[in-house]
């Protein structure tokens, strides 16, 4: 509801100008305070007790940014440019190249009754590699893809100073903070959304200005939203059986569907603002944040169809392990 008033906000009353200018400077203050605090709430025992299912990490990470994008530029030579616009289709290349979400993929994981320290640790992986692997593939898929563009190292330099210097000051101070931002998630909970809504209230602003709604048709964002709920459903079927496949429990299975078929609007926002600065980031952005809601309300479905189906399970075992009691007591 935040992202569709921030949207309607920037349509209405977008901020340009030299008020852009400084909004902008507070945007990436807010931003490295996002990551600073990302790094200080993520426990050292998480990490090294999550590391040791290498399995698991493994097929989510081949999931996140090899399966994904493999798909987006499969979407991209069955659909044609005059059904999905270039600056769209951009916009789903850069979100097939984006990290797991970290809160969701937790939250829903826990909610299914996943390996939820697995998931913690997966999910913030995710996040860290992310910061490294999201430019260079930018740049490989945008080669490939025809789009121009390729790997800069300048790209890579400023994400690393804008989102992984906090990230790894906060991780530096966890011993002595961690504990105390853990405790204060509601009173820092605004410095997450705030700094995500900044962000997405400076691009649609940008992108307002420029034409974005007299550029893209109703068809085209319908176009989009189609895109996103096949990608979404291809995804999280590869993920669903695939991880049976391959023989894992129903508890990492569970870990895999949702933290391999998640895409952060957290981390991706903020990249997109320096992967594509100086262009008009409102239209790369868009299929991401359509993606994001479409994720929520599919995972939070699929969530509650796993722990119904646990329950089912446990019932069934008392039931069966009640039998014999029963049949003793007749006797």
């Amino acid at each position: 509801m935040l992202l569709v008033l921030t949207v309607l906000t920037a349509s209405f009353l977008p901020v340009q100008g030299a008020s852009a200018h400084y909004f902008g400077i507070a945007t990436n203050f807010a931003i490295g305070l996002l990551f600073f605090l990302h790094g200080a709430r993520l426990s050292r025992d998480v990490v090294i007790a999550g590391m040791l299912h290498w399995r698991l990490h493994l097929v989510i990470l081949l999931t996140t940014f090899g399966i994904f994008p493999l798909l987006v530029l499969a979407i991209g030579h069955v659909v044609p440019e005059s059904i999905l616009p270039v600056s769209l289709y951009t916009g789903l290349l850069f979100l097939s190249v984006l990290p797991s979400t970290v809160q969701s993929s937790i939250a829903f994981t826990s909610i299914a009754g996943g390996n939820v320290p697995a998931a913690i640790c997966s999910a913030s992986a995710s996040n860290i590699f992310g910061m490294f692997l999201t430019p260079l593939l930018v740049g490989v898929l945008f080669s490939v893809g025809g789009h121009g563009g390729g790997f800069s190292w300048d790209v890579l330099w400023q994400i690393m100073m804008q989102l992984l210097a906090p990230f790894i000051l906060g991780q530096l101070l966890q011993p002595w903070i961690g504990n105390w931002i853990r405790s204060k998630k509601k009173i820092l909970m605004p410095v997450d959304r705030g700094s995500i809504l900044m962000v997405v209230y400076s691009a649609f602003s940008e992108a307002v200005v420029e034409g974005l709604w007299h550029t893209f048709s109703v068809l085209d964002i319908a176009t989009v939203i189609v895109a996103n709920m096949v990608l979404l459903a291809m995804v999280i079927c590869i993920t669903m059986f695939g991880s049976r496949a391959l023989g894992f429990e129903k508890a990492d299975e569970i870990t895999i569907t949702f933290c391999g078929s998640k895409k952060s609007l957290a981390s991706g926002v903020p990249m997109a603002n320096v992967i594509f600065a100086g262009q008009s980031i409102g239209a790369i952005v868009l299929p991401l944040m359509l993606f994001h809601q479409i994720q929520l309300m599919t995972c939070a479905v699929l969530a509650q169809k796993y722990a119904d189906a646990a329950k089912r399970r446990e019932a069934a075992k008392i039931q069966a392990g009640s039998k014999p009691s029963e049949a003793t007591n007749a006797a």
